[in-house]
C-alpha cells in the first residue's frame, strides 16, 4: 500500500477506540468512523509493517448498522465515537471490547454477562469539563480534537444537560466583555482554562456547582461569578480553582469560594452523597447505580469490606449496612473528607477512611493484619500496580470485586490476580459512556481453594 492510495475494503469489526477493522492483502486496516458491514472505498494515510490507517473516501454500501449523524462536530471533537450507529450496534461492540480484552490481553475465560446502560444515551452526564481557548481572535470553550490540544468550539453537546451548555455559553459571553483572557498552552500565558460544571443527578436540591479554572485569580472573576448566580439560580455555588503548572491536569490545588457553596449533595445506591468539586464521582448516575448494585451482588455477604480507591465513598457506604466494618482509601484528601461525611450523614457508624495512595494502604493496612472477606478495586485507567495487588492478595480475602473503566487493564490486572490465587469468575460490562469509545466493567474475582 501507499500513502493517498484508494483501496476497496469491508469493515467486520472495531477496535477499542471505535474505529473500523478491515483487511487488505492480509494487513490490518484501521478507518475511523466505519461501521461493521460497511463495504467502502479508503484512502490510505499510512502504511506501518503489520498494520495501516486509512480513510473514508466513499461508502459503496453502507452497513444495516448506520444512522444519520445529528452532531455538527462529530469527527471533530474527541468525544464520541459511535454516533454513526444505533445504539444497539453500540451496545454489541462494547460486548465485544470486553470479551476480547479479557480473552486476548487477561487470556482469562470467565463467564461474561450481557451489557446493561442507564435509561439514556443522550443528556446523561453529570460533569461537564470544557477547556477554554482563543479560537480566531475570540474566547471559546469546547473540546480538543482527538489526539491534540486544538479546541473545536461546542455550542451544544448532546451528551450533557441543556442547561450546562446554557451556562457555558454565557460564562464565554461574559468572560469576553470583562476582557478575561483565555490561557494559551504553547506559550503558558492568559488566565481562564477551563469551565468546570457538575450537578445533582437524583436529589432536585442537591445544587450544581460552577468551578472556574484560572492560571492566577484576577478580580474580574468575582464579578463573573456573581453574574453567573445572578442570571442562573440552578447555580448553586462558583469556585475559583487555581492551576499555574504548565499541565494537562485539569485542577490545581488551591481552591477560592467566590459565592454560594463548593459541594453539592446526590443520592446513589440509597447514599446521601456530600461531594467536592475535587472528589471522584461517575459521570452518568443511573448507569452507575446499576453498576455499583451489581458489585454489591459479587460482594455477596461479609464482616469486612476493603475498599481501595474509595472516593467519597459511593459504592462501599451501599454496602456497609450488610458489614460488620468498612474500611476505605483513597488519595484525594477531599474525597476522603467527604467520604467521612456522608458516612456520618447517613448514620453508618462501622466505617473507617484513611487517605493515602492504594500502594501504600494496601500493604499498611496487610501489615496491621486486616483480614477483609472482600476487596473492592476501582481504580484510574492506568489500572493497579502489582504492588498493590501482591498487597491485596496477601490479605487474603474470600473475594474481590474489580470495577474498571479500561478493560484493557482490568484484564491485565485479573490475569495477574489469577496468578495469586483468585479466579475471575464473572464479568459484566456496563454502559457508563454512550455514544464514546469508553465502557466500564466488574468483574468478580474469587479464591481458588489449593
Amino acid at each position: 500500500m501507499e500513502k493517498n492510495e484508494i483501496i476497496p475494503l469491508k469493515i467486520t469489526g472495531l477496535t477499542s477506540e471505535g474505529s473500523g477493522i478491515a483487511r487488505f492483502d492480509g494487513k490490518a486496516v484501521f478507518v475511523p468512523f466505519a461501521a461493521v458491514g460497511d463495504e467502502i472505498e479508503a484512502r490510505v494515510l499510512k502504511d506501518c509493517k503489520s498494520y495501516a490507517y486509512a480513510k473514508i473516501e466513499r461508502i459503496i454500501k453502507p452497513s444495516e448498522d448506520r444512522i444519520e449523524n445529528d452532531c455538527p462536530v462529530f469527527g471533530k471533537c474527541g468525544g464520541c465515537a459511535f454516533r454513526h450507529i444505533n445504539y444497539t450496534a453500540e451496545l454489541r461492540a462494547k460486548e465485544g471490547i470486553v470479551r476480547d480484552a479479557f480473552e486476548r490481553i487477561g487470556k482469562l475465560n470467565p463467564e461474561f454477562k450481557p451489557i446493561e446502560c442507564g435509561d439514556a444515551a443522550e443528556r446523561y452526564r453529570n460533569k461537564l469539563q470544557m477547556p477554554v481557548a482563543k479560537v480566531d481572535g475570540k474566547i471559546a470553550a469546547g473540546f480538543f480534537a482527538q489526539r491534540s490540544h486544538r479546541l473545536i468550539p461546542v455550542s451544544d453537546c448532546k451528551l450533557q444537560p441543556e442547561i450546562f451548555s446554557k451556562i457555558t455559553e454565557y460564562i464565554v459571553k461574559e468572560a469576553a466583555a470583562l476582557k478575561i483572557s483565555a490561557y494559551n498552552e504553547e506559550k503558558h500565558d492568559g488566565v481562564f482554562r477551563h469551565i468546570f460544571l457538575r450537578k445533582a443527578a437524583n436529589k432536585a436540591d442537591g445544587g450544581l456547582c460552577c468551578v472556574l479554572v484560572a492560571r492566577r485569580n484576577v478580580p474580574e472573576f468575582k464579578a463573573l461569578a456573581r453574574k453567573i448566580s445572578e442570571k442562573f439560580p440552578e447555580v448553586t455555588g462558583v469556585v475559583l480553582n487555581i492551576n499555574p503548572e504548565k499541565t494537562n491536569v485539569i485542577l490545581g490545588e488551591k481552591e477560592i469560594l467566590l459565592c454560594g457553596k463548593a459541594e453539592i449533595f446526590d443520592e446513589m445506591c440509597g447514599v446521601l452523597l456530600k461531594i467536592s468539586p475535587k472528589s471522584f464521582y461517575q459521570v452518568n448516575t443511573n448507569a452507575a447505580e446499576k453498576l455499583y448494585r451489581r458489585a454489591a451482588d459479587f460482594a455477596g455477604k461479609a464482616e469486612v469490606i476493603l475498599d481501595l480507591y474509595c472516593g467519597i465513598g459511593a459504592v462501599g457506604l451501599s454496602m456497609a449496612k450488610n458489614a460488620k466494618k468498612l474500611l476505605g482509601a483513597e488519595i484525594v484528601p477531599e474525597a476522603v473528607e467527604n467520604a467521612r461525611e456522608n458516612a456520618q450523614n447517613c448514620g453508618i457508624t462501622n466505617t473507617e477512611f484513611i487517605s493515602a495512595d492504594a500502594k501504600v494502604a494496601a500493604k499498611t493496612l496487610c501489615e496491621r493484619g486486616i483480614a477483609p472477606d472482600v476487596i473492592l478495586l476501582d481504580p484510574p485507567r492506568k489500572g493497579c500496580d502489582e504492588e498493590t495487588l501482591r498487597a491485596c492478595a496477601a490479605m487474603n480475602p474470600q473475594r474481590i470485586v474489580m470495577i474498571s473503566c479500561n478493560p484493557s487493564t482490568a484484564a491485565r490486572d485479573c490475569k495477574l490476580l489469577s496468578e495469586m490465587g483468585y479466579e475471575p469468575k464473572i464479568v459484566q460490562p456496563f454502559d457508563l459512556f454512550p455514544r464514546t469509545p469508553h465502557v466500564e466493567c466488574v468483574c468478580l474475582l474469587s479464591k481458588v481453594d489449593i
